[in-house]
């Protein structure tokens, strides 16, 4: 017989969790082997006995879902997360998926097949509800250039620049003054101010603020 696929149910309203084991109560392909109210109670199930999958809800009475997503991915990664939430922004898809998600499904949606996408992300794919997909294509942005090589600019900005600009970069990032680039780089601070203009030529903006944005967006670090 084949091996369930075992599941872990995180969310903070009782109801949710027992609606979700008896959803899964008659269905050999699945086991519930663990519900839980808060994050932490996960933490320590997980440190004895790993799931394949945790449906995690975002809002939670210890540490939001968030995350927890992120310690899990950190620290199981074997283990496959599903956002199961009412949370609907731009900004809780975005961080969830960056923190390791492996899919995002809306509570509300009455059309979902919950147990098809367990199976999709058991076998390691990306599930997106259809509506978050559209937030998640929306934000990726248009290229720069059609060069294969150079699509979004990365590569190219920082390839223009010397190891000691890019020094001096991170330093203007962080709000540095010439003087104070200065001291840290331990040279004069006219030395410091030309690089900084060599800087602001090769990255093709006027002052120190459109730079630091420019080298921020295109992830120069």
């Amino acid at each position: 017989m084949k091996k369930p696929i075992t599941i872990y149910v995180v969310d903070d309203y009782l109801l949710t969790r027992i609606a979700n084991k008896r959803y899964f109560a008659d269905d050999c392909e699945f086991s519930v082997i663990g519900d839980f109210s808060n994050a932490k109670d996960c933490f320590r199930a997980l440190d004895k006995n790993e799931p394949d999958i945790i449906l995690m809800d975002i809002e939670l009475s210890d540490i939001n879902g968030i995350e927890a997503v992120k310690i899990i991915h950190d620290k199981f990664p074997s283990v496959k997360v599903i956002m199961l939430t009412q949370y609907n922004d731009k900004a809780s898809v975005s961080a969830s998926l960056a923190c390791g998600a492996c899919g995002y499904v809306l509570k509300n949606d009455s059309n979902v097949d919950l147990k098809n996408i367990i199976k999709m992300v058991n076998k390691g794919q990306l599930w997106l509800d259809k509506e978050i997909a559209k937030f998640v294509l929306s934000s990726i942005p248009k290229p720069k250039s059609y060069d294969l090589d150079n699509l979004y600019e990365n590569k190219k900005l920082k390839n223009n620049l010397t190891l000691r600009e890019l020094e001096v970069l991170k330093l203007l990032i962080e709000g540095k003054t010439n003087s104070q680039i200065a001291k840290e780089i331990i040279v004069s601070t006219n030395t410091a101010k030309a690089h900084v203009g060599n800087i602001l030529t090769k990255l093709s903006v006027k002052d120190r603020v459109q730079a630091a944005v420019k080298a921020v967006r295109a992830n120069i670090f």
